[in-house]
Order: C-alpha cells, then structure tokens, then sequence
C-alpha cells in the first residue's frame, strides 16, 4: 500500500471540504475511551493552536490515518495515533510513524509520546519501532540522528 504523508494545519482544514470528512471519520473510528470528545471538537481544538498539525496517512486521495502532532523546539510530541478502521492492520499505522519520523528528522526533532496515553498495544508499536521509554518513564522517545551524520 503507497501510503504518503500529509501534513493537516489549520487552513487545510478550513479549506479542504474532502480533509475533513476524512480526518473526521479517522477518529470516529477510534475506541471510545481513546477520544477525550466528540471527534470535530477534538480536531478542531488541536488545530486551534498555531503550531498545532495532524501528521496523515494518504492513499488514493483518502486520509486512513492521523496523529496529532504539537511541535516544541527540540521534539515533536504526538498523540492520538489511529487509523480507520477499515484499514487497520495492514501496516497503516506503522508507516505513518515512519513518514512522521522522516519530517521531523527534516527538522532536527525528536519524536515524542507521554507514556500514560498509550494502551499497551501502542506501547508494543512504538517499541517494534524502535522507540524507547525514558529512565523516568514519563514517555517515549525516538531518537534522531543528528543533521549531516551518515548512516
């Protein structure tokens, strides 16, 4: 499955009629005790900070997958991972960890997720990625070999 990265701000949102349907139904789709509120509101406040963006899934003019992502000078700290699901499964959630590590390595940041939202199949996830719980365990980390270094 091509699965590229779209990355979802503010004014995509407001103008892009098909992005939120799509990225609406991502977390429509996500179990209940994952969504803090209604899926439009969750999106919405996300979005209503400046910085704030979805890191997205896309395949075949469809969004399959969201992460909310909340850049800070050093990392990127992300949240609420799902994919729809009638996707899941197939590799959807994984490669857009990938497509999001690869961005933020473009900018220099760490990927970072708060440990006590994750469900421990998440936790299996981030780990099969290669992200690493902290000494404190506060969160996971992924980190990003600095600009210019080889492999």
């Amino acid at each position: 499955m091509p699965v590229t990265l779209q990355r979802v701000d503010q004014a995509t949102w407001e103008s892009d009629a098909q992005v939120r349907t799509d990225l609406v139904r991502i977390y429509v789709d996500a179990p209940a005790e994952r969504m803090p509120q209604a899926p439009e509101d969750f999106v919405s406040e996300h979005l209503a900070e400046a910085a704030r963006f979805f890191c997205c899934a896309h395949f075949n003019d469809r969004l399959l997958g969201a992460v909310a992502v909340t850049p800070q000078s050093e990392a990127w700290w992300l949240g609420h991972l799902c994919v729809r699901k009638s996707t899941r499964r197939r590799g959807v959630g994984s490669r857009l960890l990938t497509l999001t590590h690869q961005s933020a390595s473009q900018e220099g940041r760490q990927l970072r997720v708060i440990s006590s939202q994750l469900a421990m199949a998440d936790q299996l996830l981030l780990r099969g990625l290669g992200y690493r719980l902290t000494q404190t365990g506060d969160y996971f980390e992924l980190d990003l070999p600095p600009k210019g270094a080889g492999p």
